[in-house]
């Protein structure tokens, strides 16, 4: 069932990548500006489990709670505090949800 519902998340976060990058896929990444990654890379960072790669589920609650990428943190958008996020600013630090439209 995790296997299913990682693969969902990350096909999603494919769909999601591809169409936000469509229109502007052969412009420079600013350092600072954010990018998107490919399900290939997300899983590699994820893999190398370095504690320097951190992933966070941007869904609603029960979203998070019905299934979400393993190791991914959910975050409350409204109530977000430094103390929620690492502490090492060079971390990368991946977020995902999904859109119901």
């Amino acid at each position: 069932m995790q296997r299913r519902v990682f693969a969902l998340l990350l096909a999603g976060l494919t769909g999601a990548a591809v169409l936000g990058c469509v229109k502007n896929s052969s412009a420079p990444v600013v350092a600072g500006e954010l990018k998107p990654l490919t399900v290939d890379q997300v899983a590699t960072r994820l893999a190398a489990n370095d504690g320097k790669t951190f992933i966070y589920d941007n869904n609603p609650k029960e979203s998070w709670v019905a299934g979400h990428v393993p190791g991914a943190r959910w975050l409350d958008d409204e109530k977000v505090t430094a103390s929620d996020l690492p502490a090492d600013k060079n971390a990368t630090l991946i977020f995902y949800c999904h859109n119901e439209t």
